[in-house]
Formats: C-alpha cells, structure tokens, sequence
C-alpha cells in the first residue's frame, strides 16, 4: 500500500476517526450477550454495523484505495487498542482497587476471540469494499442502494462466518452458533436499510462538497 501524495480532506479524515471508534466500540460492546426475540446478539450490533455504512461511503466517493487504507488504518488502531487493553489487565492493581474483575471481563479479550475479531474485520471490511466498488462500475454509478445492501451482505456474512466458529466453536453449541450467525447478518442488514436514505444523503453531500465520484476503472484489487 503506497502512501505517497495520500492528501486527504477533513472530511475524509473524520469519516476515519468514526470508523475506528466504531470497532473500538464495538470490541467493548461485544462482551455483552443481548437477546431480542429469537435473535441472539451481541451488544456489539449497536455500533459495528456503522463502520460498514462508513465504509460504503468511502468507497462510493474516494473509491477502493482510499476505504483499503482506512480499513488498513482500523486494523491497527483496533490492534492497538487489544494490545494495550490486554497488557493493562495483566499489571496487577493497587491494593486498594477491588475492581479487577469487572476490568478482566471487560478488556481481558481472549487470544482465540482477539483472532477472530481481527480476520473476521479485515475479510468483512475489505470484501464490504471490493463489492460496492465492482457493483459501481458494472451499474455505471446506478443503483446505490443496491450496492449498499448487497455490499453489506457479503460483508458481513463473511465476517459472521469467520468470527463465530474461530471465537465460539467447540463452546457454543453449532446449532446456537448457526442461529448466532444468521442473526447477526440479518439485524444488521436491517440496520444497514433503515439507515439508507441517510446514507444516500450523506454520499450526494460528500460528492458535492468533496468534487469526486471514483470509479476503479482498471483498478488492480489487493488486500494490502
């Protein structure tokens, strides 16, 4: 991934910051089990989907390169974060501190759901990305809402297929992990929906004010 002349706006910039908050965020929210109705979730669902309209916005407007880098950029931060939140929980606590449990089963992630999150993330992200980025040239810049929607469904489905059976297989039975997974997809696919005509607002905005619309005309797709 080459970084040289990667002049980027404020806008670009902020749309950067959010989608790194958003999978901090995330990791965090995720060490809570929500149901609702047959659906079980993690409380993660709240905020991780945001990432994905995020990314969709990125691509539409600055193209493939451009969400590569602020996927690429994600990862790290989110490394950062795990990296700094694990060794944190490993120095022992001042005598008077009586919190260490709660601390652990907050920031304590373990190795295996680290690793799951990680490559569950990238896959999700970057397939997220190359989809709505190869829908936009075969529709010519039509159907927006069809490359959001089904952009979002091969990401998170990838990512769903990756991080439950890597973080939870051989402790969740495989009929939960199934119900899991379908249920992740399915909410934040919903999410993705009920959110779209304030995506298809924000992406005329940004084109606008921004004064590009990147087609990846020729555009050799990598992961890095």
């Amino acid at each position: 991934m080459s970084f040289k002349n990667e002049n980027v706006s404020v806008t670009f910039m902020l749309l950067g910051v959010t989608f790194c908050v958003c999978l901090i965020l995330a990791n965090l929210l995720a060490t809570k089990q929500i149901q609702f109705g047959p659906l079980n979730l993690t409380a993660g669902v709240l905020v991780f989907p945001i990432s994905y309209v995020v990314n969709d916005c990125i691509t539409e407007v600055w193209g493939y390169r451009r969400a590569k880098l602020i996927i690429w950029t994600g990862f790290v931060m989110n490394f950062a974060f795990v990296l700094l939140a694990w060794l944190a929980d490993l120095i022992p606590g001042a005598p008077y501190w009586t919190n260490q449990e709660g601390f652990h089963a907050l920031f304590g992630l373990a190795p295996r759901v680290a690793l799951a999150s990680f490559a569950a993330f990238v896959v999700g992200s970057l397939l997220n990305a190359y989809v709505m980025s190869r829908m936009k040239i075969r529709h010519k810049g039509k159907h927006f809402s069809l490359r959001a929607v089904a952009s979002t469904v091969a990401g998170e489905l990838s990512d769903s297929l990756i991080f439950f059976p890597i973080a939870l297989g051989g402790i969740v039975p495989t009929r939960n992990l199934a119900l899991m997974i379908v249920s992740q997809v399915v909410v934040k696919t919903l999410y993705e929906v009920l959110v779209l005509p304030l995506t298809i607002r924000v992406v005329g905005w940004l084109k606008r004010i921004e004064g590009t619309d990147v087609y990846d005309e020729g555009l050799k797709y990598s992961v890095i």
